[in-house]
């Protein structure tokens, strides 16, 4: 049997810093802080819920961040 994989390490990095910055800077910071995947979404989306390391999602109202989680 083949060993399971170790999941890279997330960045140590707090998803409520995020809250209340315009979108795209909101991203960019994501990114050079280490984040793999961001994802922009609008209030009351549809998404999935399978939790994926080094994803960082955001819920965008108005072109500013209003709430931010991992996975």
């Amino acid at each position: 049997m083949a060993p399971t994989p170790t999941p890279p390490a997330e960045p140590e990095d707090s998803p409520e810093a995020y809250v209340g910055l315009p979108a795209r800077r909101a991203e960019q910071l994501a990114g050079e802080r280490g984040w793999s995947s961001v994802r922009s979404l609008p209030p009351g989306a549809i998404i999935t819920m399978e939790y994926r390391v080094g994803r960082l999602n955001f819920e965008v109202a108005d072109g500013t961040v209003v709430r931010c989680w991992k996975g």
